[in-house]
């Protein structure tokens, strides 16, 4: 395997976002700028593995994002503050610096560019917008879940959604011990609330999209759900400049070493051909 054995922590340091939240972020690597954007639950210490594999061509920048890690989370949320947050560490990255997003951080990276971030390429990988008005249900309980106060259910609600295992119905909690599998994100379950703020109604956000002029390289896994791979590629046909990428045997949990080296291609050639797959 090409993993790298220990992934380097990095120069750390903090930006000030537009509203005076402080963001922290670390930085590894030199060459042009690429700024990783986590998912749900993720923080700038879990972006190491893959952003070890791409220092050596890339000067990377990964960030707590608000509420996680060593971030501050200024109240009330609202998806524009996050879309700050990423400008601010843009800014300190470098102009034009490329976007990579996990999960609902490539909604949320889309989101920003659309709303004129400039960069210059954007990758993602499975952006979780949904079709099914179940999966949206459970999202919903979820959010009321944290509203109670009730975090660890929760966590327990939609880790169970990740992995397939809620309840269809999206009515009644998960089993206990979902939470158990990885401790230490408790801390971090009142964030799922800005996750599915970032996905709004779940659908596949089409004007937003149409706003999208960078190029874009969307990506899924061969063995992740159906639907997954389907709102892949409807996410592709969305944007005006985009291709997309499947890779072979991969899951929402896709190996850094796979995934290192398709970004590294699509982000270092500039002249690369881009249409919708």
């Amino acid at each position: 395997m090409d993993e790298v054995s220990t992934p380097p922590a990095g120069v750390r340091g903090r930006v000030v976002s537009r509203d005076g939240t402080p963001i922290a972020y670390e930085r590894y690597g030199e060459g042009p700028p690429l700024v990783l954007v986590s998912g749900a639950l993720g923080t700038a210490a879990g972006e190491r593995p893959l952003g070890g594999l791409l220092a050596g061509r890339f000067s990377v920048v990964a960030y707590d994002r608000r509420g996680r890690g060593g971030s501050g989370d200024t109240g009330p949320y609202a998806v524009r503050r996050e879309v700050e947050d990423l400008a601010a560490v843009v800014g300190e990255a470098g102009p034009g610096a490329a976007l990579h997003g996990m999960g609902t951080g490539g909604a949320l990276a889309l989101a920003a560019v659309a709303a004129g971030l400039d960069t210059a390429a954007v990758s993602l990988y499975e952006p979780p917008y949904t079709r099914s008005a179940r999966a949206v249900e459970r999202w919903g309980r979820v959010t009321e879940l944290l509203g109670q106060g009730r975090r660890a259910a929760a966590l327990d609600l939609f880790l169970a959604d990740l992995a397939g295992t809620a309840d269809p119905a999206g009515a009644a909690d998960p089993g206990p011990g979902v939470t158990s599998l990885r401790p230490g994100l408790a801390e971090l379950a009142h964030t799922l609330a800005y996750d599915l703020a970032v996905l709004g109604d779940g659908a596949v956000p089409e004007p937003l999209l149409a706003r999208v002029h960078a190029r874009v390289l969307v990506v899924d896994g061969g063995a992740s759900p159906a639907g997954t791979r389907q709102v892949a590629r409807a996410v592709t046909a969305a944007l005006p400049r985009a291709r997309h990428r499947t890779l072979t045997g991969q899951t929402h949990e896709v190996a850094p070493h796979v995934l290192a080296p398709v970004l590294e291609q699509f982000l270092a050639d500039e002249r690369e051909p881009v249409e919708a797959a």
